[in-house]
């Protein structure tokens, strides 16, 4: 794997800013990363996981898994338990990309899942397959961070891999590495509530999901190494926008 990277932050099914985003993304010098939650929330969840799985076969593209690919994979497994949390968090919006609203209201839950295993087997055991990190030198990727109170953060479970906030985002990082995140949606993270990255006082953690679904921006970092970056972040109107910086 390049030691260059372009990762992209929380797409949720932002299929049209993805496009966008992937034409800055240099395929010849560049490993592709994705932090998770391709789904939930946007129109085109469908459209997003199925052009992850083109990229991943074609140029390698690695995919993180997120919490909402897990919270989909939770409803698979056991629809009659999940499907009044899942399809208020974006779950609803997610099958009907791959059906209609209109089916996707009137099926029994069971019923739509056994339709789903039967009709997008390779889509749903893609979304099985993802890992929980990824490592490329001195950077880790991942969707929500690490436990920083572990000797080894490698031991953090999917839990906090895929879901974990602010004991993160506040913890003391002595892993060596500089965590590249999603999950939390920087508005969150800055004082002034703005969707531009945001980076940690000791500048080891990045965090990269720019609220895109929610109006705000989807961020491509390309990591240059040795500190040196160039972002590229897609607006709500797909203006584009890019700046280099060093940390």
């Amino acid at each position: 794997m390049t030691q260059q990277t372009f990762v992209i932050g929380d797409v949720h099914g932002c299929y049209t800013k993805l496009k966008k985003l992937l034409t800055y993304w240099n395929p010849d010098s560049e490993q592709l990363i994705f932090v998770g939650d391709l789904i939930d929330r946007g129109e085109h969840s469908r459209d997003v996981v199925r052009l992850a799985m083109k990229l991943k076969q074609n140029y390698g593209a690695a995919i993180i898994g997120g919490n909402h690919e897990e919270m989909l994979l939770e409803w698979l497994d056991s629809p009659m338990q999940h499907t009044s949390f899942y399809y208020t968090v974006g779950g609803e919006e997610t099958l009907a990309s791959f059906y209609n609203k209109e089916l996707v209201q009137s099926h029994h839950p069971e019923k739509l899942v056994e339709q789903m295993q039967q009709d997008f087997h390779e889509e749903i055991e893609f979304l099985r397959s993802l890992p929980d990190y990824i490592e490329v030198g001195s950077y880790l990727y991942v969707h929500a961070g690490v436990n920083l109170n572990l000797a080894d953060w490698k031991n953090s479970g999917k839990q906090f891999f895929r879901t974990i906030r602010e004991p993160f985002h506040q913890g003391d990082n002595q892993t060596g590495k500089t965590i590249i995140f999603g999950h939390t949606p920087t508005r969150r993270l800055h004082p002034d509530k703005r969707d531009d990255i945001w980076t940690s006082s000791c500048k080891t953690k990045i965090g990269i999901d720019g609220a895109a679904v929610f109006g705000g921006k989807l961020h491509g970092l390309h990591v240059k190494g040795n500190g040196e970056y160039q972002l590229y972040s897609i607006e709500g109107n797909n203006k584009a926008t890019t700046k280099t910086f060093q940390l």
